[in-house]
């Protein structure tokens, strides 16, 4: 791959080009989208542009990664569109996939940690990636808040996956919710279900002991507005 500074010099005859045939696109480094109205006129232009920069540029075009396809189901660093009007920047679902895999990895920590120990990592983490993919006045971003809304609450359940695989016992899971303000029946009645951690962590009992406000005393990040 190209560095930026590198693309931008080389591809620069490119941009010239697509701008004196009228074309809609958007480009960084050797990432290129170009936008049209048709598939047909697709397959067209990618055939003249793959022309152009194998034997005018003298470049060669990764035809593994190079398509033509609606640009909902295509992603451009790290994002891609809504498929219904009006259409709006989404965050692209092998990007919120990565984001699942690197919260899963840091969370994972907590098994042997307390959550202050982890809340650094994690919180730089929710951080960098809110500023790049979450909702900003200025513009770019993320235009679909309740995806960053599911993400949070996602966070959060996880956090109390965690924390109920943390107490790893029952009756050790009974004191932690008493004595949190869950009553007890209810309190006696989850700590001695046979359920897994994560359909645990959304009942009753552990939303109550462990709250939103919870977290928010921890000052563990959101990546929505809200945060």
């Amino acid at each position: 791959m190209l560095s930026p500074i590198l693309s931008n010099l080389v591809l620069d005859e490119l941009d010239k080009e697509l701008e004196k045939r009228g074309h809609m696109f958007v480009r960084y480094a050797d990432d290129c989208n170009i936008y049209v109205h048709s598939e047909r006129a697709g397959q067209r232009v990618m055939a003249s542009v793959n022309e152009f920069i194998t034997k005018r540029l003298k470049l060669k075009v990764n035809e593994s990664k190079s398509a033509v396809a609606r640009p909902s189901s295509r992603k451009f660093l790290g994002f891609s569109f809504t498929t219904n009007r009006p259409y709006k920047r989404r965050i692209a679902p092998e990007s919120l996939e990565r984001f699942r895999r690197k919260v899963r990895e840091l969370t994972r920590r907590i098994l042997g940690q307390s959550i202050w120990q982890v809340r650094t990592s994690l919180n730089t983490y929710l951080r960098g990636w809110r500023g790049y993919f979450g909702e900003r006045n200025g513009g770019g971003g993320c235009q679909t808040p309740s995806v960053l809304e599911q993400l949070d609450q996602w966070i959060r359940r996880r956090l109390r996956s965690m924390a109920w695989k943390q107490w790893k016992y029952g009756r050790k899971r009974f004191a932690e919710l008493s004595k949190r303000g869950v009553e007890l029946d209810l309190a006696a009645r989850t700590a001695g279900s046979n359920r897994g951690p994560w359909r645990i962590s959304k009942c009753s009992a552990l939303t109550n002991a462990l709250p939103e406000s919870l977290w928010n005393r921890l000052g563990i990040e959101c990546v929505s507005v809200r945060g």
